[in-house]
């Protein structure tokens, strides 16, 4: 499995000198206890660490720098305990180059009516010096996230996480590495995009390699290492021969497992955790890779079919987002238009993520009736069902586009005995034909990412960290 950095969040609170030492030794005693608290709370996904509490202007803005230089900080945590006078914040949170989440909260979840004082109003001001501080940062347009509610709540917790799955991905996104084996397509309009923007604006670096120098380090790959990978594949998943001969299965398999080790050998040789290839590009190849791909993206690489490095980047930094779980590339295959069965097949030649497979995948050989070369290995498997959303970029000439959808997820109504290759069928929970239709019109491609594990707030979440524009329908 990719791995990734081992990131934190910084917590801090806001407060002013007014109030008097005592009162200060308390907001940082009650925020120690929160931070404490939801550290225990099994609910977030990274730790966070209590980094004190923030009254004066040059003390914010050295955290901000700070914060800025810890590589294993994916962001910040605020909450105003007090009343924290906003024009402290603004240079240090102008400076701030990470993530940004407001904690709009109090320490405690009711109004003791019966011992209520003016010293405990001048300790518990959250009501407004929250909005004191959320108001600087709307005036300095900073792309912050908001998270109100009690902070013990369970779905405040909730939204505290996966905010945090955003930020890591944020943070990662500019160390995804797209290494295109061959082009994209030739005449496919939604594959382009103007790589130097999308490292400006996404972090992805995007490389071109010829396919001659994979295939010299495919052809390097030994008969013992692809003997060992084979003994891992029979104890995952099912081989099924079918309609083959013993001899043409296992040369096809052990084909994509040749596959699979030299792909991999060369992505973690140059630090690339996503890659294309294409169909049309495959000088010196015995198959397209197919099995070769489902393999590196269960393992968390990102994939884009036909050079598709868009899809490819954005594959790798929703499988962050979800921690690898139940998030697979996708293609808008073939429709049911039938009034009451309105959906979308979706499925690809060879290349899906078996992270969505309901069931125990098998490892098939057959004709693909493109590319021209020899029957491919893959594996082919039902997806699954459930609530999930379907996301794709599209790159426009006044910036890229993040365009999604919510979908209703089901396993196809009938088995496909002459289609055997991976599918997942799901409709737009707005409808197939007003949400396929808004698609369209914003130009949504037909590569996409599906996931069961994401929300579609954190799509919009993850749009406004980037500053890019958010579709969703």
């Amino acid at each position: 499995m990719l791995k990734i950095n081992d990131y934190e969040f910084w917590f801090v609170t806001g407060s002013q000198f007014l109030y008097g030492d005592e009162q200060l030794k308390q907001v940082s005693k009650d925020a120690e206890d929160i931070v404490k608290s939801l550290n225990e709370s099994h609910q977030l996904p990274y730790p966070l660490v209590y980094k004190g509490v923030m009254t004066t202007a040059k003390g914010i803005t050295d955290f901000m720098k700070e914060v800025n230089y810890q590589n294993k900080v994916a962001g910040v945590i605020t909450w105003m305990h007090t009343f924290s006078p906003a024009k402290n914040w603004i240079r240090g949170t102008k400076l701030l180059q990470k993530p940004l989440l407001h904690l709009a909260t109090q320490y405690l979840n009711h109004i003791p009516y019966k011992t209520i004082d003016f010293d405990y109003m001048n300790l518990n001001q959250s009501a407004h010096g929250d909005r004191e501080y959320a108001y600087i940062n709307a005036r300095l347009g900073i792309n912050n996230k908001i998270v109100y509610g009690y902070w013990g709540d369970m779905d405040v917790q909730k939204e505290i996480a996966q905010w945090q799955d955003v930020a890591v991905a944020y943070n990662e996104s500019f160390n995804i590495k797209v290494c295109r084996f061959g082009d994209t397509m030739r005449n496919v309009a939604v594959t382009e995009g103007d790589k130097v923007e999308a490292q400006i604006k996404l972090g992805w670096t995007v490389d071109y390699y010829g396919i001659g120098d994979l295939v010299k380090l495919i052809d390097q790959i030994s008969d013992e290492a692809v003997e060992k990978e084979f003994v891992q594949l029979k104890n995952n998943f099912i081989l099924e021969k079918g309609s083959n001969s013993e001899e043409k299965y296992l040369h096809a398999v052990k084909v994509q497992l040749k596959q699979y080790l030299g792909i991999k050998k060369f992505l973690d040789a140059g630090g690339y955790s996503a890659f294309t290839t294409n169909f049309e590009d495959l000088w010196g190849m015995e198959q397209l890779p197919g099995l070769a791909v489902q393999l590196l993206m269960r393992e968390g690489y990102g994939f884009g079919a036909e050079g598709d490095w868009k899809t490819a980047a954005l594959g790798r930094l929703l499988k962050i987002m979800s921690h690898n779980q139940a998030t697979a590339f996708m293609e808008d295959y073939t429709l049911d238009l039938r009034h009451g069965h309105e959906a979308i097949l979706g499925s690809h030649m060879l290349e899906v993520d078996p992270t969505i497979a309901s069931d125990k995948p098998r490892v098939e050989v057959h004709p693909l009736d493109i590319g021209g070369k020899a029957d491919p290995a893959r594996l082919v498997f039902t997806g699954s069902e459930g609530d999930a959303i379907d996301v794709t970029l599209s790159d426009f000439r006044d910036g890229f586009k993040l365009i999604s959808y919510p979908v209703a997820a089901h396993k196809p109504e009938e088995e496909t005995p002459n289609l055997p290759v991976a599918k997942q069928l799901w409709t737009p929970k707005s409808g197939l034909k007003p949400a396929a239709t808004e698609w369209m019109q914003n130009g949504g491609g037909h590569h996409t990412v599906l996931s069961f594990s994401l929300k579609e707030q954190q799509i919009h979440d993850l749009a406004k960290m980037f500053e890019v524009k958010s579709v969703e329908i």
